[in-house]
């Protein structure tokens, strides 16, 4: 599957696929006669009935879960505002492939099936303060690698990201989707100091203000102020609506990728679970303006998808717990419903 025009994507966002309700409410009636008080775990209640909608299903599982790091290039990390050089992208890359970063360990921990996808590595995107970040044939190849990692029967998605420069391209993507001042947004990234956090801001500015006449739509606010990976992260998720397939959405970066698309159509978000709060400080605001609630906090700030991948272990256990728990029936408890 591929975006091959921008209509194909503005299709895809103005006919979003919606939960099973029959299958939820299979899945409510079930919790409802387990071993258990009503509402007595909580979210895990509440995250079994939201894989059971999405997937259809009485009894939702994983047997079928995937991450995909998406990696690409930037040409704004030319103006310094990470605190690491930009081929730093591709040595992650190697990284990953080596089995050898914390996305690799976690994600075997949480039982996923771990791609990466680098995005054409030896072709940053521009630097944005100078013109749109990409061309749309490029933001469209972007969107469409994303979407071709969403296979359908898959359980669970969890998309991921690498590349160097990326959190000022997420932090400008939220203000022009979301609005307020750019340092609602800004934050220090792979460990900018104060000083480097105020070069970022002034950086963001300046491109927000180049790009303030364009369009403002989902597809133009990304081509023009996103990166491949970026894309490609929004490609995948809205490929993983039109599946119903669920999503677990890892920190600022993954979330920001859908911020104009949030910004337009708000129930984009409906088939995502956030993973985890990051220590970056706009992903609270962010998370805020889309609605969701995090699973975790636990000041993590690494991206790759490392904190929803750790809240997978989360989506297990609630299914854990739906899937294995007696009823009151089964078990000869008093007291059931």
């Amino acid at each position: 599957m591929s975006f091959a025009t921008i209509a194909d994507f503005d299709a895809a966002l103005a006919d979003l696929s919606r939960p099973d309700e029959a299958a939820t409410a299979a899945a409510r009636a079930r919790q409802a006669v387990l071993t258990k008080p009503a509402g007595s775990l909580g979210r895990l209640e509440d995250i079994a009935l939201f894989l059971a909608g999405w997937q259809r299903r009485k009894r939702p599982v994983l047997d079928r879960a995937r991450a995909v790091v998406f990696a690409g290039n930037h040409g704004i990390a030319t103006r310094g505002v990470s605190a690491f050089p930009a081929d730093v992208t591709a040595q992650m890359v190697a990284n990953f492939a080596n089995g050898g970063a914390a996305i690799n360990a976690l994600a075997d921990a949480a039982g996923l099936d771990l791609h990466v996808v680098p995005l054409d590595l030896d072709r940053p995107t521009q630097d944005f303060t100078q013109g749109p970040a990409m061309s749309e044939a490029d933001c469209l190849a972007a969107l469409s690698a994303g979407a071709e990692t969403v296979e359908p029967g898959l359980d669970l998605f969890v998309p991921g990201e690498m590349g160097i420069g990326n959190s000022t391209a997420a932090a400008a993507l939220c203000a022009r989707s979301f609005g307020g001042t750019v340092a609602d947004w800004v934050g220090p990234g792979t460990g900018l100091d104060a000083a480097g956090v105020r070069h970022k801001l002034a950086v963001i500015e300046t491109a927000l203000a180049f790009h303030a006449d364009a369009p403002l739509t989902p597809f133009e606010t990304l081509r023009r102020l996103g990166g491949r990976e970026i894309a490609a992260m929004a490609g995948a998720i809205l490929r993983a609506r039109q599946l119903r397939v669920p999503v677990v959405l890892d920190g600022f970066i993954c979330c920001a990728a859908i911020a104009p698309l949030a910004a337009a159509i708000p129930a984009i978000t409906d088939h995502c679970l956030a993973g985890h709060c990051s220590a970056e400080p706009g992903h609270v605001r962010l998370l805020e303006r889309l609605g969701l609630d995090p699973l975790l906090r636990l000041g993590m700030r690494l991206g790759e998808g490392s904190g929803a991948t750790v809240a997978v272990q989360i989506v297990r256990a609630a299914l854990a717990t739906h899937n294995g728990m007696a009823t009151f029936a089964e078990a000869g408890v008093s007291g059931g419903a």
